[in-house]
């Protein structure tokens, strides 16, 4: 009996040190582990503002829906795609843009509350944001695990083997069903938080974004799969306001 247990851990031992052998250079365990109790870390204060009975409690819904929507873009990689896993999967270092703008809305809503504290606490406003967080949250996960292997953090110029065009599930509503849960999660973290000024800039950058990144996405698409894709994009909107995608010749 002795002998058997001692043969498990081994086995184990050895298949847990292959994986870590396996990891990317720039994915190592400890790096992982950081940044996933970094976004718990941050949940579990999310969790006390939301409860504690303090003024600060929708932004404790907020730093809730920060954390659990990065933390979630790593996990389900890892379920449907490990093979592109990668600490970049976290997307806390989505680009220098993008921490501006989080690091805006900071400063918006600790100004705002200083000078205007009632500004903050329109409960009904804040709840709506959290729903459309919810809502967009819920419709990229539901995009990512849809699609499956297929998906990929970084548009893709060269078609894979395993690559197929997906049109079943949510991509039978929309063409980008994941940009546009991103683009209703960032505006619906605004609103929690109310800040007016970040609730326009959040949807205008956003939306200026995604025009650029379906738009080029789309050329790719074209190319990968020909004809199939044309009749898709003209069957299914990409259901972002005013964002048509690539343009194609007549």
């Amino acid at each position: 009996m002795k002998q058997y247990c001692m043969d498990g851990v081994q086995s184990f031992s050895l298949h847990l040190a292959t994986c870590v052998n396996n990891l990317p250079i720039n994915s190592s365990p400890l790096k992982i582990a950081v940044r996933a109790c970094f976004l718990g870390f941050v949940c579990g204060c999310g969790l006390i503002l939301s409860f504690g009975g303090s003024s600060w409690q929708h932004f404790g819904w907020y730093l809730c829906s920060l954390s659990f929507f990065h933390y979630s873009e790593y996990f389900v990689t890892a379920v449907i795609n490990p093979k592109s896993l990668s600490l970049d999967s976290f997307l806390l270092n989505h680009s220098a843009e993008y921490k501006l703008a989080a690091m805006s809305s900071w400063v918006e809503f600790t100004i705002e509350k200083l000078l205007f504290p009632d500004m903050k606490q329109v409960t009904w406003l804040s709840f709506l944001g959290l729903l459309m967080a919810l809502f967009g949250e819920s419709l990229r996960k539901a995009a990512m695990l849809t699609a499956g292997s297929n998906f990929n953090h970084i548009v893709q110029n060269e078609k894979a083997e395993s690559h197929r065009l997906v049109t079943s599930g949510v991509y039978s509503w929309s063409r980008h069903p994941s940009y546009v849960g991103w683009f209703y999660w960032s505006i619906g973290t605004q609103v929690i938080l109310c800040n007016p000024i970040c609730i326009v800039g959040y949807t205008l950058a956003s939306w200026r974004f995604f025009r650029e990144r379906i738009e080029e996405e789309e050329m790719t698409l074209i190319q990968f799969f020909g004809e199939d894709y044309e009749l898709y994009k003209k069957q299914i909107p990409t259901r972002l306001p005013f964002i048509k995608g690539a343009k194609l010749e007549p």
